[in-house]
């Protein structure tokens, strides 16, 4: 009989008095290092199997600045894709979202070094 195998993510946010968030730090049994690493931005989706609904937060710190930003939405968006072929093998979909990132990139202005996720 297999055992089921428990893996733990943790998201440390400090907040100012604003609640704003000032520092992100992260850690993860399964991340292949000690301790934690401090982060600008995170973005959480989740699919709730009881509402059929997707649930999410996003926060970055005061210091994301707007340019890393854009190179963040950008890296997602092909995550994204990437994860939607995996998921649905449905290449033709997946290549929409591809397109998407790249008018995206040229949108905001990556160059092409930036542009590598």
């Amino acid at each position: 009989m297999l055992m089921t195998k428990y893996s733990e993510i943790k998201f440390i946010v400090a907040l100012d008095g604003n609640n704003i968030p000032e520092k992100i730090d992260w850690s993860a049994t399964d991340a292949g290092f000690k301790g934690s690493k401090e982060c600008k931005s995170i973005m959480i989706s989740l699919w709730d199997k009881a509402e059929s609904a997707t649930f999410g937060f996003d926060l970055w710190t005061k210091e994301m600045m707007v340019d890393e930003m854009n190179i963040f939405f950008h890296q997602v968006l092909i995550k994204m894709s990437d994860t939607y072929r995996r998921a649905t093998k449905n290449s033709e979909a997946a290549d929409m979202i591809d397109e998407f990132s790249k008018e995206f990139a040229e949108k905001v202005k990556l160059d092409e070094q930036s542009r590598q996720g």
